[in-house]
């Protein structure tokens, strides 16, 4: 479709920002691919630009007006990138400097939910010096071990027994310096939209994997999506609400994603907040868009709306 007056008015030259260096350039060449041909279609004049390490240099040949960023872990979500641009005056899409590299940090964003006395499962910092038992033993005996700045479950693994859980932690320090155990919990795991100030509806994942791993979000067409998420309305209006606490508690702002556990008895748990969560077809904010009634054109120009 031609660029239309009206949204030359409105956005400007919009340079997509996707691709990029980390471990999830894949999901992030998917992202942004799918997001370029959405303005196309609404008429925006987008610039495509796959980011590599001479961004810098290349941004002020585009002449841009404003960024979508569409890049998925280090270097696009973690804050570095959002300085960049904020120190070139450039309007960007999404959640601020400090907001992206604490909601990045796995581990000092759950202990800084620990402070303020929100929900997380129990947690241990991991390497060379860690007595694998004695962590084990602390966390009920079964854990999940994360890379604490990885995204779209990459290094994750779920470990029973010492040898285990020292395999898990060489195999997250491999893409980490920081790794950390987690305390698993069995029951359902929940993930919230958040959109401006919208709470988007909450979606259930539901695999026969053991976790919900990059297989299951990605590649699987057997991972099952609930939305509605078959919770009553009390109990959805308790898990939006803790999706949207611990969402400024951490400074986001804009757009992003909150996951989240509940254990047997239906207690809630955060596991983290993604700042640019994916927009692929297997992608779960387009899921819960579509669900409050928002085509996936209208989402992306939602999402854009965020720059200003």
């Amino acid at each position: 479709m031609a660029v239309s007056d009206a949204m030359k008015q409105k956005y400007g030259r919009v340079g997509v920002l996707y691709g990029g260096t980390s471990a999830e350039r894949d999901i992030s060449l998917l992202s942004g691919q799918a997001v370029i041909k959405a303005l196309h279609r609404c008429g925006v004049e987008v610039v495509p630009i796959d980011v590599g390490a001479d961004l810098l240099q290349q941004l002020p040949a585009h002449r841009l007006d404003r960024a979508l960023i569409m890049l998925h872990g280090p270097g696009g979500e973690d804050g570095s990138l959002q300085g960049a641009l904020q120190f070139l005056g450039l309007p960007y899409t999404g959640s601020g400097v400090f907001a992206s590299a604490l909601a990045m940090d796995k581990l000092h964003s759950k202990q800084f939910w620990k402070g303020v006395g929100l929900p997380t499962p129990k947690f241990a910092v991991l390497n060379k010096e860690t007595d694998w038992q004695e962590t084990l033993d602390s966390l009920g005996g079964v854990v999940m071990v994360k890379p604490s700045h990885e995204g779209s479950s990459l290094g994750m693994t779920r470990a029973d027994s010492k040898d285990a859980l020292r395999g898990a932690w060489q195999a997250a320090a491999k893409l980490d310096s920081s790794v950390i155990a987690e305390q698993w919990i069995v029951g359902a795991e929940y993930t919230v939209a958040v959109l401006g100030d919208e709470m988007l509806p909450s979606i259930k994942l539901e695999t026969d994997h053991t976790f919900y791993d990059y297989d299951a979000k990605y590649l699987a067409d057997d991972t099952r999506y609930l939305c509605p998420c078959g919770l009553d309305t009390e109990a959805e209006a308790e898990l939006r609400q803790l999706a949207r606490t611990a969402f400024n508690s951490l400074s986001c702002s804009g757009w992003g994603r909150v996951d989240v556990m509940a254990n047997e008895a239906g207690d809630f748990f955060l596991l983290e907040v993604n700042t640019i969560p994916g927009m692929t077809d297997h992608s779960l904010v387009p899921m819960a868009a579509a669900e409050a009634g928002y085509s996936f054109d209208d989402l992306v120009l939602r999402i854009l709306d965020t720059s200003f």
